[in-house]
């Protein structure tokens, strides 16, 4: 018997919104045929989320309502499962495009543009996400296209979240809560760092009691002293010690709808150092969050979070944040479009979403971390993520 629908996140009506939105930016571009290789702009427009390995790529066509999703053979059942698209919007191409040094599944993607009538129009590409060998077998084999660069085209649309897309939102920013809530309480003296990660992402996955469980999990990114220094590594075979500090960045993941949420705990009282660094990166939230609204740029926020952080004594010299929304393969939860950085001056609009990231690494042997996820509503901004705000000394 063949394979049903999953449950759905959206309804067919959400997609072809999106679709809609797409279709008229390929207009502006004099585009045909659009091809869509990035894992997170597939989610968006189609809700699938199989693990692709192997090539894969979204056709949307002007001529056609649904997209067609062209995969490897045997993930075509769990793409056809997970997305919305029709049984024959969803091909799967043989196993002789696999493992070979002469053809590949953007082969059979080309193959299927000369199907579609459109070799011999605007093609739009992805070419940020593509190898140069591949762009160049797509320019070879469309010699009479017009290759047009779409690279962050649907990125920068499905910046502005839709109200279901929101609530989505909400679901995972619960997840993030109920997984620092835990930390909370299994982070003690003489507890391996390995046995409270089980833990904590057991959290991320049930979350709080009645509410939705998470359909995806991204490791925790736990360290604590003296790895404080360094953001972006996983738990170690290590203990947990009195006096340790603890950074912890979790998420949250509904239908891959993303929400982060850094803390900071310290196991014992923390040392004055550190209690200032949180101080002044508190007030870097609570500055942005009193300017963040419709109108303002993100560089309009970046400027006061550095302020407030250099008026308590410190600087911070990454970006203070940035747009989340649909987990990616490559970069976790980040949307490849708006930072909130000097001189970025992308205009806030309702419903976009971002990770309010004071994240800081000072020196070689000392950091902190705290964010929040928000959206900006229609006059100013929602917190999404509801963990206490807080330094935690347990």
């Amino acid at each position: 018997m063949a394979i049903g629908k999953a449950p759905q996140a959206f309804p067919r009506s959400e997609y072809l919104r999106r679709l809609d939105l797409v279709k008229l930016e390929m207009a502006r571009r004099n585009v045909d045929s659009l091809v869509i290789n990035s894992w997170a702009n597939i989610t968006y427009l189609t809700g699938n989320f199989t693990r692709m390995l192997a090539i894969h790529a979204l056709v949307v066509s002007t001529r056609e309502e649904e997209p067609t999703l062209i995969v490897r053979r045997m993930c075509a059942p769990g793409a056809f499962h997970q997305s919305f698209l029709s049984h024959d919007k969803v091909i799967g191409y043989s196993e002789s495009y696999v493992g070979k040094h002469d053809r590949d599944g953007f082969d059979a993607v080309i193959d299927f543009l000369h199907d579609l009538g459109v070799a011999s129009q605007g093609v739009g590409l992805e070419l940020g996400n593509l190898t140069a060998q591949a762009a160049e077998k797509f320019k070879a084999r469309l010699p009479n296209a017009t290759i047009v660069d779409c690279t962050k085209a649907v990125d920068w649309i499905r910046g502005v979240k839709s109200d279901l897309e929101i609530e989505m939102m909400r679901q995972a920013a619960a997840l993030a809560d109920a997984a620092v809530m835990r930390a909370a309480e299994v982070i003690r003296p003489g507890v391996r760092e390995a046995d409270a990660a089980v833990e904590i992402m057991t959290a991320q996955v049930r979350g709080a009691e009645g509410a939705p469980p998470a359909t995806g999990l991204r490791p925790l990114l736990m360290k604590s002293s003296p790895r404080v220094c360094t953001p972006h590594i996983l738990w170690s075979e290590d203990a947990f010690r009195d006096g340790s500090q603890i950074d912890m960045e979790v998420s949250g993941n509904r239908h891959q709808y993303m929400a982060a949420l850094m803390r900071s705990f310290s196991i014992g009282p923390p040392s004055e150092r550190l209690r200032r660094l949180h101080e002044a990166h508190a007030a870097g939230i609570e500055a942005a969050l009193n300017v963040i609204r419709p109108g303002r740029t993100c560089s309009d926020v970046a400027e006061v979070v550095y302020r407030a952080i250099e008026e308590h004594g410190f600087k911070k010299e990454s970006r203070c944040g940035y747009a989340i929304g649909i987990e990616s393969q490559t970069s976790a939860w980040i949307e490849p479009t708006a930072s909130f950085g000097i001189g970025d001056m992308t205009e806030l609009k309702p419903n976009m979403t971002f990770h309010l990231m004071m994240g800081n690494w000072v020196e070689e042997e000392f950091g902190y971390e705290i964010s929040e996820t928000i959206r900006v509503t229609d006059t100013a901004v929602e917190v999404l993520t509801r963990a206490p705000r807080q330094l935690f000394q347990l």
